[in-house]
């Protein structure tokens, strides 16, 4: 009887600790890593968009991770879209205040390194983005980054919906 209770309970035992171990990691990097995030977050505002003076808006848009503004009426959209992989682009894409896209900023990207990563690489590729003010705009996939590309056009389309549709309300909110 004693044969077939023990390993159980010892694989129970090693399960528990193991656990606990990984809660007392949590506990003590989360702060940290929540801390980095914002970090990485503030320096792709300001190396993309300049220095600001930037708040946090408190809006609700589907598709839409969050939304930052700016004194001098820009408005910067957080996006998480999918390429190759499923939200392997996180962006930043930022509107100044005539409505035109000032720039694109990548928080991460999880796309194949060499291939789906030629988005955030090929500088070329992003200014075909930069002005864009409508949905009608010309696109140029990147050759072997086609999902990626796609990525982008879809998760800068969202952003230009979005500015459309809630200007008004993030700038006056």
């Amino acid at each position: 009887m004693k044969e077939k209770i023990m390993p159980p309970l010892v694989l129970m035992l090693i399960s528990v600790i193991v656990c606990a171990l990984l809660v007392a990691a949590n506990a003590a990097t989360k702060d940290k890593i929540v801390k980095a995030q914002e970090d990485k977050f503030n320096k792709s505002l300001s190396d993309t968009f300049g220095d600001a003076d930037y708040s946090s808006v408190d809006i609700d848009i589907d598709g839409i991770d969050s939304v930052t503004r700016d004194q001098n009426g820009r408005i910067i959209f957080e996006v998480t879209a999918d390429g190759y992989a499923k939200g392997g682009l996180h962006l930043l894409i930022g509107f100044d205040g005539e409505g035109s896209i000032e720039g694109i900023s990548f928080l991460s990207i999880g796309e194949t390194p060499g291939l789906g990563t030629k988005v955030q690489e090929d500088a070329s590729f992003i200014e075909q983005f930069k002005g864009v003010s409508s949905a009608d705009y010309d696109f140029s996939t990147i050759t072997g980054a086609t999902y990626s590309s796609k990525g982008m056009k879809s998760a800068v389309d969202l952003a230009l919906n979005a500015y459309t549709e809630h200007k008004e309300e993030i700038l006056n909110g």
